[in-house]
């Protein structure tokens, strides 16, 4: 695996997948851009190593992608990998007891933040050599997940994006994959599990147990596992995949 010279930009890369993807693109030899909405979090990220490049940034926000954009370009001189990784878990609850608000707010951040990215980021990307854009789906991004309909749909749009944008920019050269997660281990997990076991009124380790056994492994899967497929499909030992939705699950077959 050799990524000298590949420049990397990854959002919401100051913690969790975001950041050891990170760890993992610079590990093989890439320079990387990481923005994030947490600017404690990324001021620690650059005090551990300088040669990372960061921007606070908030990809729900046209604005805000538009600056971060002319910072990749100006710190990096372009751009040859895009990882869309921002997102949050959204509201846990039956529909009929979803605020719209929180809907939009999933949206808008899981799948028009990846949207903004390209957009604003695609001549970089067309000028790059070996351009790959990863975004991040979710196991919910192909199986129905009850009580999480609005981070579910945000993720099944972010396939159909995906899918479409790797025949639209084909020509281009530029191969576009999405990365579909299982339960990755973590506080952001907990949490959900924590409002999961409200939800349904049964004790958090129950529900934890449960997404354990969801997969065949029964297991959860790690960051770094999440950071491994990542890194491998930006490479070019990939070179010839591209619209794909690629399950780092553990043989996932039914979600909680």
């Amino acid at each position: 695996m050799n990524l000298n010279g590949k420049r990397v930009l990854i959002t919401a890369g100051a913690s969790g997948i975001g950041l050891e993807t990170a760890k993992k693109f610079k590990l093989y030899g890439a320079e990387v851009f990481v923005s994030d909405i947490d600017s404690i979090a990324l001021a620690a990220l650059k005090s551990q190593d300088s040669s990372y490049h960061v921007a606070v940034a908030d990809v729900s926000s046209e604005a805000d992608v538009r600056s971060l954009m002319g910072e990749v370009k100006k710190k990096l001189g372009g751009l040859d990998v895009l990882v869309n990784n921002a997102g949050i878990a959204g509201p846990t609850g039956p529909v009929e007891k979803i605020d719209k608000a929180d809907w939009d707010k999933t949206f808008a951040i899981n799948i028009a933040g990846q949207f903004l990215c390209v957009k604003y980021g695609l001549d970089m990307l067309r000028a790059g050599k070996a351009p790959s854009i990863v975004n991040l789906s979710s196991a919910a991004g192909r199986l129905g997940f009850a009580g999480r309909s609005p981070y579910s749909a945000s993720k099944w749009a972010v396939v159909g994006f995906t899918k479409s944008l790797a025949i639209e920019l084909g020509p281009d050269g530029i191969r576009v994959n999405a990365i579909c997660p299982g339960a990755v281990d973590g506080p952001r997990i907990q949490a959900v599990i924590a409002a999961k076991a409200k939800m349904m009124g049964k004790p958090a380790s129950e529900v934890e147990e449960g997404y354990k056994q969801q997969a065949s492994l029964n297991r959860m899967v790690t960051a770094e596992d999440i950071a491994n497929m990542v890194v491998f499909v930006a490479s070019d030992l990939a070179k010839n995949v591209s619209g794909q939705a690629l399950a780092v699950d553990g043989n996932t077959e039914k979600l909680l």
